[in-house]
């Protein structure tokens, strides 16, 4: 069997995405003087909150992840961010490839809620790995890439914000349902308002609930 190991060597922001997307620079190092003529990976991401601290306005704002600070020591568990694919070229030794990871600006996924709470530091993240690779030298031998390979990394906040701030500078989301949407709609078109903001803000103005 081939050993494969794992290492990320930094991550950015790539501005030429349709969306907001990170890049993960991952080292993958094979069996010396094993051919690999392909390497099909997947890679689960997980946000690990328990390997940092957080001061006061930050433990406030993760309290509908974890509740109360007083609760972290059993509330304070992994959130998933990511999982994603991608196909590694040939090598023999070692080689340096990319991984693509879209991020969503939804503020009804955990991760995002996290990521927003944070105002600054580092993310704690843990990537696992599997997948297939097709290897040998005088043909092709399927060796699935065990399950038990992992690699910690640290991901500066400012990174994930850089890659939603390239696509929704200033701007946050909320996800509703459609018939709330369609309410939502027939309330800004009788009353001619402008935008989407100009229409929450009514609404907020008509329930005494704006700080002007």
């Amino acid at each position: 069997m081939t050993e494969f190991s794992f290492a990320c060597a930094g991550v950015r922001a790539d501005p030429y995405a349709a969306g907001p997307t990170l890049v993960f620079r991952l080292r993958v190092t094979a069996t010396p003087g094993t051919r690999v003529h392909a390497l099909a990976l997947r890679c689960q991401i997980r946000l690990e909150p328990a390997r940092r601290g957080y001061d006061d306005e930050e433990a406030a704002a993760l309290g509908d992840l974890f509740g109360d600070r007083s609760r972290w020591d059993s509330s304070l568990h992994p959130v998933q961010f990511a999982q994603v694919s991608t196909m590694v070229p040939g090598f023999t030794g070692e080689i340096e490839t990319d991984l693509a990871v879209p991020c969503t600006y939804d503020t009804d996924i955990a991760a995002t809620r996290y990521f927003r709470a944070l105002s600054g530091g580092e993310v704690p993240l843990l990537l696992l790995f599997s997948g297939t690779a097709f290897t040998g030298a005088g043909g092709f031998h399927v060796e699935p890439v065990p399950w038990d390979k992992e690699v910690a990394h640290r991901m500066p906040v400012g990174i994930w914000r850089e890659a939603i701030d390239r696509h929704f500078p200033g701007c946050d989301w909320i996800r509703l349902p459609r018939d709330a949407m369609d309410a939502l709609l027939a309330y800004r078109s009788r009353r001619a308002l402008p935008s989407w903001q100009a229409t929450v803000e009514a609404l907020l103005d008509g329930a005494g609930e704006r700080t002007r």
